[in-house]
C-alpha cells in the first residue's frame, strides 16, 4: 500500500530546510550503501555538525507524524533520523530493496519507507521514484513538501537525473502492525467511521466499526 500525504512542509518550511543545507556537505552515498547496492548508488548524502542535523531531523520528523494522515496511515513504533539525499549530474539510485534492519545502538526493523519531496518537479528532469510490483511499475515524481509512504520490502529505484537538482528527505519506520495488509484494513476501517461521523454523526455504525478498528488494533499490535 503507497500513501501520498500532501503538503507536510510549506513554502517557509522548505526555504528554511534548503538554507540550512547550504551549512554542510554532500558527500558520495556510496560510502553508506551495503555491498549489493553500492554499484547502483549514484547520489549524494548531505552531512553537518551534529547539532544542525538534529535540528533538520526535528522539523522535518515533526511536520511528518502531526500529519493528519500519518498515524492512521502507519501505526509508528520508531523512525529513523531523516537522511537527506541529492541527485544530480546523473545521480539516482537503480533498483533496490531498503535494509530490514537499520541502526546501531537501537535496532529498528524497516517496515515502512518515507521519502519527503524538498524539490519542485520543474526544478529537475528525471528523478522518478518507482516501483516495480511484478509487470506493474507505478512512478511518482511529488510536488515539494509532498511525501510518499511505502513498504520496505518493495523493489524500487530512482531514476538518474539528468538536469537539476534534487533534493528528498528520506526515512524509515517500524509500525506496531506489522503487516502491511493488516494496517491496511486498519485503514480503510478508520476512513470509514470517519466519513460516518462526517455524514451521519455518532451513530450505531459507527460504534460498531470503531469497536472492530480497536479490537483488531489490540489483536494485531506488536508492543
Amino acid at each position: 500500500m503507497i500513501t501520498i500525504l500532501e503538503n507536510v512542509l510549506k513554502a517557509e518550511d522548505l526555504s528554511a530546510i534548503h538554507q540550512m543545507l547550504k551549512q554542510g556537505q554532500f558527500y558520495e552515498g556510496s560510502e553508506t550503501a551495503g555491498w549489493a547496492a553500492k554499484s547502483v548508488k549514484t547520489n549524494h548524502q548531505w552531512q553537518a555538525e551534529p547539532e544542525l542535523e538534529g535540528k533538520v531531523t526535528d522539523i522535518l520528523t515533526t511536520h511528518l507524524v502531526t500529519h493528519p494522515q500519518f498515524s492512521t496511515s502507519t501505526y509508528a513504533k520508531k523512525l529513523a533520523p531523516f537522511l537527506i539525499s541529492q541527485s544530480q549530474h546523473s545521480g539516482g539510485y537503480g533498483n533496490h530493496v531498503d535494509d530490514a534492519l537499520m541502526g546501531t545502538d537501537s535496532i529498528l526493523r524497516s517496515d515502512l519507507s518515507c521519502t519527503l519531496f524538498l524539490s519542485e518537479p520543474n526544478d529537475y528532469e528525471g528523478g522518478e521514484l518507482v516501483f516495480s510490483f511484478g509487470a506493474e511499475q507505478l512512478s511518482y515524481k511529488l510536488p515539494a513538501g509532498h511525501a510518499i509512504i511505502y513498504p520496505s520490502t518493495s523493489l524500487h529505484q530512482v531514476t538518474p537525473v539528468t538536469k537539476g537538482v534534487r533534493h528528498v528527505g528520506v526515512t524509515w519506520l517500524e509500525s506496531y502492525i506489522r503487516h502491511s495488509e493488516q494496517r491496511e484494513v486498519l485503514k480503510d476501517l478508520d476512513s470509514a467511521r470517519r466519513d460516518i461521523m462526517r455524514d451521519q454523526g455518532k451513530s450505531s455504525a459507527f460504534d460498531k466499526i470503531s469497536k472492530s478498528h480497536a479490537n483488531l488494533l489490540r489483536l494485531w499490535a506488536e508492543t
